[in-house]
């Protein structure tokens, strides 16, 4: 089962070694993700390192930050999230 059809815009590991940055979950859209996010249950990525990151996975993301579920790869309050340095994954 597919959830989003998200684009990686870079491979995972130059997006995990590059350069980050910590900006707002709803600002992030059209930002390259620099951490896996992970939602629990049931434990699925939701993003990797290297993707894009779209409204619809920034809404789901809200969504169950909201609900109170167990995130990985946000800060601690769920509403910041490590994007690469810039918006062209560092070119």
């Amino acid at each position: 089962m597919v959830l989003f059809d998200n684009l990686l815009r870079m491979t995972p590991r130059d997006a995990f070694f590059a350069p980050h940055e910590t900006v707002p979950l709803e600002d992030s859209a059209g930002r390259i993700a620099a951490d896996i996010v992970t939602v629990y249950p049931p434990g699925v990525p939701l993003l990797v390192p290297g993707e894009e990151i779209t409204a619809p996975v920034i809404e789901t993301l809200c969504r169950f930050r909201d609900s109170g579920a167990t995130m990985d790869g946000l800060d601690m309050t769920n509403r910041f999230i490590q994007v690469v340095g810039n918006k062209r994954g560092g070119e």
